[in-house]
C-alpha cells in the first residue's frame, strides 16, 4: 500500500515521504520552484546554467567527480533537469542511506563553489547549438511554437537560453539567482521507496533546518491570447519537414484538464490513435506522431509533432487538421472513450511500481500546489463523458489557439498552400453547429 506523508520544517521547507514497502530502492529528489520563466532579461538560460554549475563542486565535495563518487557510495547516480518553472535534482539511493543522499544534495544547494563557469559555458553552448541550423536560425519546433504561444514572455524563450545570453552569464548572476530562488519556502524534498516517514522527516530536519532565505519574487504571468491562427516557416536543410501543431490550452487547475489528457490519447496516444491510424497506417506518410501536454499556473498547450517528406506536407497538414476538427465537431463514440479511459487508468495503476513517478506525483505536485492521489485522477477520468470531451475539444481546438510550425526544406508555393489549409480549417471550425459564440470566444 502506497502512503504519502507530508511535513513542513520550521524554515518552510516541505518534506514528502511516499512509503512504498514493496520496493528495494528509494528515489530522492529535491524540487526548487525556479525555471526558465524566472530568468531575467538578457540572462535567459540562467536557471539551467545554475543547475549545471552546482555539479561542479561544493565546499564538501570539491569536484564533479567527488559528487559522483559520493552518490555511488550510497547506491546512486545523480542527475538534474530544468524546465520552464522548476528545477529538480534527483538520484536513486539505497534505503539505508537516504540521509547521506540528502547531505550531498544539501551541500550542492547550500555550499556550492560556483566554479568552472567558462567550461560549463562551452558545454551549454554546444548543447544550444543543436537547436540551430547552419545560418544560426532556431529549428527546434518546441521553441519556435513557444514563441508563438507566449510572445514577449519568458515562457516563450528556450529554457537553455540563447548563445548571447549564455555567454553573458557570470558568477554574480549565478550568486544572485541562487540567493533569490534557492530558498526553503520554494523547495520540496521528496523520498519515495521502502522508507519510514518518521525517519525521513527527522533526517531532513537534521540536514536542512539551518537553511534560511526570504520568499522568492512573484512570477510574471501570461496575460494575452492570440486572436487568429499563427504560422511560422523556418528553412532547414533536413530531408524531412518537421511539423508541430501547438494549441494554446488550459492551466493545469482548469476543470477541462482531464479531458485534454484523454483528447491527447485519442489523437496521438499510440497505435490505435486517430492521427497514427490515418497518417501512418492508411497513408504511410509518417513514421510516428507524438502528442504532449504543457501546463502552468495560468496557461497551457497541447502539441502534436510529426515529420514527413516535403511532398507529403500538404497532405499531412490537411489530414491532421481534419482529424482535429472532426473531434470538435463530432462526438467520439462511447467505445472509443471507454478504451482510452481504461488505458489511462491502467497507466496510473502501473505508476505504483515506480518510485520515480510517485516522487513526481507527490513531490512535484506539492511544489506546484496540486496534490492528487492516483485514485482521485482515476475517479475524475471515470466522470468524463462524451459531451464533456467534445466541449473541451471545441474550446481547445478553436482556430485562434492554433500555432503551426514547419521546419525543413521549404519549396515554392508551400507556404501559400499551408496558409490556405489553415484558413479553411478556421472557416470550417467556426461553422460547426453549437451554442452561439462557442468557438470564437
Amino acid at each position: 500500500m502506497i502512503k504519502p506523508f507530508f511535513h513542513t520544517l520550521a524554515n518552510g521547507l516541505r518534506v514528502v515521504c511516499v512509503e512504498m514497502p514493496h520496493l528495494h530502492a528509494a528515489e530522492l529528489a529535491i524540487y526548487v520552484k525556479v525555471g526558465g520563466r524566472n530568468d531575467p532579461p538578457g540572462r535567459e538560460g540562467l536557471s539551467h546554467f545554475l543547475e549545471h554549475i552546482l555539479f561542479r563542486g561544493t565546499a564538501d565535495y570539491t569536484s564533479s567527480l567527488e559528487i559522483e563518487t559520493a552518490f555511488e557510495a550510497v547506491g546512486g547516480a545523480p542527475n538534474a533537469a530544468t524546465d520552464a518553472e522548476s528545477t529538480c535534482y534527483y538520484s536513486r539511493v539505497h534505503p539505508a542511506h537516504v540521509r547521506q543522499g540528502m547531505d550531498i544534495f544539501a551541500s550542492m544547494l547550500l555550499r556550492p563553489l560556483l566554479e568552472g563557469i567558462e567550461v560549463e559555458q562551452r558545454i551549454i553552448t554546444e548543447e544550444a547549438r543543436e537547436d540551430l541550423n547552419e545560418q544560426g536560425d532556431e529549428i527546434n519546433p518546441d521553441t519556435i511554437a513557444s514563441r508563438l504561444l507566449w510572445p514577449r514572455h519568458p515562457l516563450g524563450m528556450p529554457t537553455i537560453g540563447s548563445l548571447e545570453s549564455i555567454a553573458a552569464i557570470g558568477r554574480t548572476d549565478l550568486e544572485a539567482h541562487l540567493q533569490r530562488y534557492y530558498v526553503p519556502s520554494a523547495t520540496v524534498v521528496v523520498v519515495a521507496g521502502p522508507v519510514c516517514n518518521h525517519e525521513v522527516f527527522v533526517a531532513a530536519g537534521e540536514v536542512f533546518n539551518g537553511w534560511q532565505g526570504s520568499a522568492p519574487p512573484a512570477t510574471r504571468l501570461v496575460n494575452r491570447r492570440n486572436t487568429a491562427p499563427q504560422i511560422r516557416f523556418v528553412r532547414d536543410s533536413d530531408s524531412q519537414m518537421n511539423l508541430q501543431l501547438a494549441f494554446l490550452g488550459f492551466p493545469r487547475g482548469d476543470r477541462r484538464f482531464m479531458a485534454v489528457r484523454l483528447l491527447r490519447r485519442i489523437l496521438a496516444g499510440g497505435g490505435s490513435s486517430r492521427l497514427h491510424l490515418r497518417l501512418r497506417e492508411e497513408l504511410g506518410i509518417i513514421y510516428s506522431v507524438e502528442g504532449a501536454i504543457g501546463a502552468y499556473d495560468e496557461t497551457g498547450c497541447l502539441t502534436f509533432d510529426l515529420s514527413t517528406a516535403p511532398n507529403n506536407l500538404h497532405q499531412a497538414v490537411e489530414v491532421s487538421l481534419g482529424e482535429i476538427g472532426r473531434i470538435a465537431s463530432e462526438p467520439v463514440t462511447a467505445a472509443e472513450l471507454e478504451r482510452v479511459r481504461h488505458s489511462y487508468i491502467f497507466d496510473l495503476e502501473y505508476s505504483r511500481d515506480s518510485a520515480y513517478e510517485m516522487g513526481v506525483r507527490y513531490g512535484w505536485g506539492e511544489l506546484i500546489g496540486i496534490k492528487r492521489s492516483i485514485e482521485e485522477d482515476q475517479e475524475e477520468a471515470r466522470r468524463i463523458t462524451v459531451d464533456v470531451l467534445q466541449e473541451a475539444a471545441r474550446d481547445l481546438f478553436a482556430p485562434q489557439n492554433l500555432n503551426l510550425v514547419v521546419v525543413g526544406p521549404n519549396k515554392m508555393g508551400m507556404k501559400k498552400t499551408i496558409r490556405e489549409l489553415v484558413a479553411r480549417y478556421a472557416e470550417g471550425f467556426n461553422s460547426y453547429p453549437g451554442p452561439a459564440g462557442q468557438f470564437t470566444r
